[in-house]
């Protein structure tokens, strides 16, 4: 078990609450509303709190660009995002607690045969605004364009586009309501979620925050959390990647 002291105390809750911010824009890690809610990212952020002494306040935002300012406007303590270069500017992240992917939708009628076919000149693919496949892609492709709104198969049918992006499992189940569409495979990216906090915290903060998470994979507890709020239980990180 990790060992605390004031110094990691004074950096996580400085206030003596843990302000915890919460994307409910994600439906694998967390569920419920604003005023209740739940998934693993809430667990987690109980966890924290509970190793800390300190009551836990929740945030809770619909995207995870929003989560991401509350970090780093001053206004959250704990934050729950896919690890990225951009966003590492500002926050110390955990090693990762979840592993999700990125993949593509397209219509049925699309020549598109994999997730490699689609970077290419005229391909327009919606994503949601500043999303971790949204900070990826805007970097890794070389042809296609990123075209961004509220909901990235929302912005895909509004406007037409030729592919929309998002996480596996909601992306899925949109795919299953809607018969003109079907999933690229494979995965166009890994998602690894992470805990993280602001970097003037201090590394004692950080390393705490590493430290619990690869207890709370290797004992279980992450896949107990994603069992208890309806996920796949096997997205919990690989022991060997904490």
């Amino acid at each position: 078990m990790t060992t605390i002291d004031a110094e990691i105390s004074r950096g996580l809750a400085p206030d003596g609450v843990l302000r915890a911010s919460i994307n409910l824009g994600n439906p694998v890690l967390a569920q419920g509303s604003a005023e209740e809610p739940a998934g693993v990212t809430v667990e987690l952020a109980r966890e924290v709190a509970a190793r800390l002494g300190v009551p836990v306040r929740f945030l809770c935002f619909d995207a995870a660009r929003k989560s991401y300012a509350a970090m780093a406007e001053g206004r959250a303590d704990l934050c729950f995002l896919a690890v990225d270069p951009d966003r590492e500017e500002e926050v110390a992240f955990s090693a990762p607690y979840v592993h999700i992917e990125g993949a593509y939708a397209v219509p049925v009628e699309s020549s598109f045969v994999s997730a490699a076919d689609v970077d290419q000149d005229g391909v327009r693919i919606g994503v949601k605004k500043g999303s971790a496949y949204d900070l990826y892609l805007s970097r890794a492709l070389r042809y296609a364009a990123v075209v961004r709104g509220d909901e990235g198969v929302g912005v895909f049918h509004a406007e037409g586009l030729e592919v929309a992006a998002g996480i596996r499992q909601p992306l899925a189940a949109h795919v299953a309501r809607h018969d003109g569409l079907r999933l690229l495979e494979p995965a166009f990216m890994t998602i690894r979620q992470a805990m993280g906090t602001p970097k003037e915290r201090g590394p004692k903060a950080a390393g705490f925050l590493s430290e619990l998470v690869g207890e709370l994979v290797a004992s279980g507890f992450v896949a107990d959390a994603l069992r208890r709020s309806g996920q796949d239980p096997a997205l919990a990180a690989p022991v060997a990647a904490v």
